[in-house]
């Protein structure tokens, strides 16, 4: 009896081609130039977050691996294997609320790919033109992946967005580095899909250590370990995507999957444009409430001793989220009171914990009420209304529609540069972190990404 190989699906074929060629294809003008806003925000977000408790314990497990000196982990003069310094550095970027977010697919795509695209683009020398085509073809692939899953039944199920589409897309990023050809990707698809998991156990850790694990590490390390294992010549499943029900990929994650969202607008529409850079390195329900409360503090020059009641509405299921938690970056109540004290919130205000017992924060907390709005969740999108009754009976409202650094409303060159210096220059000094800025706008131009290794040591 013959064996017969099953036919490639058209949804496979049409990835795995996608991915193979993907460091071929040009990109448009203002997608190469989100890709570096992201590449930037992402690599920031590293440098602040290996000083944190994730970041720290990170790399003294990173520290007893040994390794290949292939890529460098952020923040410190060690140089390891590229699947252990993606597992740090995806740490790093994930350690807060700093990284991005895309919205459609309810996950954080970058703190994954990106951490993958340099450590992979490390360990193969490749140049910045091809770190930053993978990291845009890594953002395509991961976010594609969730929505073909329907992120809200997914999330619903206890599944984690985060790191199902975030290791498709580190895995997408590092075998397009690794230069892999049609066949090996599709079997690079075939191993990171028996990599896939996470479960939304993660939202009881009150230290944000695993949190960091299941968004960032996990997924830059077993994505980088599927490129890394298919390079070498280990072979898999040629389509993960079709076969039986409950035999394939899909069936087995959703009763209703949509694999054609795989490749629908891929190649025209790219899904790097749709994500979200924060303003300020909080958690993402957060966003929309300090922008409308920064505009009625512009606009009436108000001030917190002028507060008598704040309430603050976003989408019922963002509230339990950020409702008076212990972790001040995720407290929407303590930002809040933070931003009217000070005028602002900066990486290290938000980052305070000491003042979270503040006698004059905690005071301005107890008359701000957080109210999930379900017009809010109908609507949809990153939205909040603030509204102010101050003790002269004044009463004022705003609401964000868009807020700032959304795909909606995006943020200028000039802003990414004022949030990365303001994540950097604790570390690595103004000097450095302005040439850290200025090398990953002209990363086209780089011809071994190995060279950022000097400016993002300790």
């Amino acid at each position: 009896m013959v064996k017969t190989t099953p036919a490639i699906s058209p949804v496979m074929s049409e990835v795995g081609a996608y991915v193979a060629g993907a460091l071929k294809k040009a990109l448009p003008k203002e997608v190469a130039e989100k890709g570096r806003h992201h590449v930037l925000d992402t690599l920031a977000a590293m440098v602040s977050g290996s000083r944190l408790l994730p970041g720290e314990k990170a790399i003294g497990y990173v520290r007893t691996l040994g390794g290949a000196r292939e890529a460098c982990v952020v923040g410190t003069g060690l140089v390891t294997s590229a699947v252990n310094a993606a597992l740090a550095n995806g740490m790093f970027a994930h350690a807060d609320e700093t990284d991005d977010s895309h919205h459609p697919s309810n996950m954080h795509p970058g703190c994954g790919i990106v951490p993958a695209a340099f450590a992979m683009a490390e360990r193969e020398g490749r140049d910045g033109k091809s770190m930053l085509r993978a990291v845009v073809l890594g953002y395509d692939i991961g976010c594609r992946l969730t929505r073909a899953l329907h992120p809200a039944a997914f999330r619903a199920a206890g599944h984690s967005n985060h790191s199902f589409g975030g290791v498709f897309g580190a895995a997408a990023a590092a075998g397009a580095l690794a230069r892999l050809d049609v066949t090996r990707v599709r079997h690079l698809l075939s191993y990171t899909a028996q990599q896939a998991s996470g479960i939304r156990t993660f939202e009881r850790d009150g230290e944000h250590v695993l949190k960091a694990f299941v968004f960032g590490g996990m997924t830059a390390r077993n994505g980088v370990a599927a490129a890394t294992m298919v390079a070498h010549g280990l072979t898999g499943v040629a389509d993960e995507f079709s076969g039986r029900r409950h035999r394939d990929f899909f069936s087995i994650y959703s009763p209703d999957p949509a694999p054609e969202e795989m490749v629908r607008g891929l190649g025209s529409e790219y899904e790097i444009m749709n994500t979200n850079i924060k303003k300020w390195s909080v958690g993402s329900p957060i966003q929309a409430a300090l922008g409308s409360l920064q505009a009625l503090m512009r606009e009436h020059d108000l001030k917190a001793a002028e507060v008598e009641k704040i309430t603050v509405q976003v989408q019922d299921h963002e509230a339990a989220i950020v409702d008076n938690r212990d972790m001040p970056d995720i407290c929407l109540q303590h930002l809040a009171a933070v931003m009217l004290l000070d005028g602002k919130v900066t990486f290290a205000s938000a980052h305070d914990k000491a003042r979270i017992r503040d006698r004059r924060v905690l005071a301005l907390r107890k008359r701000i009420d957080l109210v999930g709005s379900a017009e809010l969740t109908r609507s949809g999108g990153r939205q909040a209304v603030v509204e102010v009754v101050t003790r002269d009976g004044r009463r004022l409202v705003h609401h964000t529609r868009a807020v700032r650094g959304t795909a909606r409303d995006p943020m200028t060159r000039a802003e990414v540069e004022e949030k990365c210096m303001d994540l950097v220059a604790p570390m690595l000094g103004r000097r450095r972190g302005r040439a850290l800025i200025d090398a990953v706008w002209s990363l086209e131009r780089v011809q071994n990404v190995r060279v950022l290794r000097t400016l993002l040591h300790s």
